[in-house]
């Protein structure tokens, strides 16, 4: 049977440090964890993950609906969206969200993490997609991340943040750091004017690791093929003909909003 005194420590645990890595800010983020067919345990609402204490933590069944703890706090809002996991992946235990400064910046500016960069996390999380916005507490959420869930255990969620899922509250929390370093690797790449991508080869190779360690959960194979100038997120203010960045004209900020709303639509 699972120690729920346990899992409530870990809750108390993994919400410091995604909240001291700054992967949150004030109340944002939660977490859930699988007890059984029956119950899960979740993060309160409009409370920060760094002040979280055991007595917080909430007991509820498949419908949301709180089963024990204390009544001073509310189950997390987004609860639907795990339960909508639970109910996909009858393999997964345990959803994290959060808003990593990073892979959120990709979630917002339209770029899915799907290049064969690290080995790490091309074996651990694979290819990343984007998952279309959804209001947050609404139906929106699930329905527009149920397509992923089914073949992914990381996904960014446009113009919000990232999920990631585990058969265990670590798992799915060191999924999400994974995800972020990931996503700060591939920026700064960038920044210095290359992302090196690992030829196909190399990516099967790294799969076949994969296969021979077991591990478990679902992933995409990440794309091997090189990142192409259009599928970069810097935007080239030379091309533009901005002699001198710290004195854009109107019309420079103009084609420079058409230039991001452009790849935002593709």
């Amino acid at each position: 049977m699972t120690n729920e005194w346990e899992l409530k420590k870990l809750f108390v645990e993994i919400g410091k440090r995604i909240w001291t890595r700054g992967y949150v800010a004030a109340n944002d983020g939660n977490m859930t964890v699988r007890l059984n067919d029956k119950e899960l345990l979740t993060t309160p609402t409009g409370i920060s993950k760094g002040f979280m204490t055991t007595d917080m933590i909430i007991k509820v069944d498949y419908d949301g609906n709180v089963i024990s703890g204390n009544p001073n706090y509310r189950p997390s809002s987004e609860v639907k969206m795990h339960i909508d996991v639970y109910r996909e992946r009858p393999d997964i235990n345990a959803v994290v969200h959060s808003h990593p400064p990073y892979c959120t910046s990709f979630a917002v500016a339209g770029i899915p993490l799907n290049k064969c960069v690290l080995p790490e996390a091309i074996i651990v999380i694979g290819s990343v997609p984007i998952a279309k916005y959804g209001l947050p507490s609404t139906d929106e959420l699930p329905d527009n991340i149920r397509p992923h869930i089914k073949t992914s255990d990381a996904i960014l969620l446009e113009n919000h943040g990232a999920l990631t899922l585990g058969t265990d509250l670590l798992s799915a929390y060191h999924k999400m750091e994974t995800l972020e370093h990931t996503a700060n690797i591939v920026w700064k790449a960038i920044q210095l004017g290359n992302l090196n991508v690992l030829p196909e080869d190399e990516r099967d190779r790294l799969m076949t690791l994969r296969d021979k360690f077991n591990l478990p959960g679902r992933i995409a194979t990440c794309d091997s093929s090189p990142m192409q100038s259009n599928e970069s997120p810097i935007i080239n203010t030379e091309k533009m003909n901005i002699s001198n960045p710290s004195k854009i004209s109107d019309d420079a900020i103009r084609r420079i909003t058409e230039s991001v709303l452009e790849k935002l639509n593709k």
